[in-house]
């Protein structure tokens, strides 16, 4: 994967004092959340810079080998057998990249909040918890935690403190919520300080989750 990602970027303000990177799930695109923009504008959000990056397109093993735009393979149902580690970790070094550009373009990290839905809830978990950078907070919406095997050895200590949002719809069928909850059971057990949200909701975002994300992100990011 190239690291130098396509994105859509919306700036709700000039001077924009912090950053957003929204990472969408399987088989969306960058476009898919850039409607709830303007609701957190609305819910009182700072001039905020967004940036929703495209995945790349690839064969996706779970529908059949079709290609379509996917951080990483899913080769099982159950997503955490026969994981992708190799899609996920190139996923991972090109988000890290785009971090690294917001930074060079004058962002400090604690400016910066990783964000994503489901497949890109996985990649915002794998990059903000190894990320050489100490960031704003993460937003891990319908998700799990990939890569298990290999957090306790690559997870930097100064990490254990970004505050994290984790919400997850109680009917989800696609990513179950046990591995929402699982994935927030185990950053608690690390001391990180997660907010953990479930809505009667399918694999989706709801309007109370957006009131919740606005809120948190006035609360992380500086004003």
């Amino acid at each position: 994967m190239s690291t130098t990602m396509d994105c859509v970027t919306v700036e709700t303000g000039p001077k924009p004092t912090g950053c957003v990177i929204w990472l969408h799930g399987l088989g969306a695109d960058g476009y898919d959340f850039v409607p709830i923009v303007k609701e957190l504008e609305q819910l009182g959000l700072p001039p905020t810079r967004f940036l929703f990056p495209h995945a790349p397109q690839i064969p996706v093993s779970i529908n059949g080998g079709y290609v379509m735009r996917a951080w990483y393979d899913i080769r099982n149902v159950d997503l955490q057998r026969q994981e992708d580690e190799q899609g996920i970790r190139q996923s991972q070094a090109a988000i890290e990249a785009l971090i690294e550009s917001q930074i060079e373009a004058g962002f400090a990290p604690h400016q910066i909040v990783l964000a994503g839905f489901s497949q890109g809830g996985a990649i915002t978990y794998q990059t903000g918890l190894r990320s050489k950078h100490t960031l704003a907070g993460l937003i891990a919406l319908s998700t799990y935690l990939p890569c298990t095997d290999s957090l306790e050895a690559e997870i930097k200590t100064a990490n254990l403190k970004v505050p994290v949002l984790a919400a997850h719809g109680t009917q989800d069928n696609i990513v179950l919520v046990d591995r929402g909850q699982k994935a927030v059971e185990l950053l608690k057990a690390k001391g990180m300080p997660i907010q953990w949200l479930t809505y009667p909701i399918a694999h989706s975002v709801c309007g109370e989750e957006v009131v919740a994300i606005a809120e948190f992100l006035k609360k992380v990011l500086p004003n």
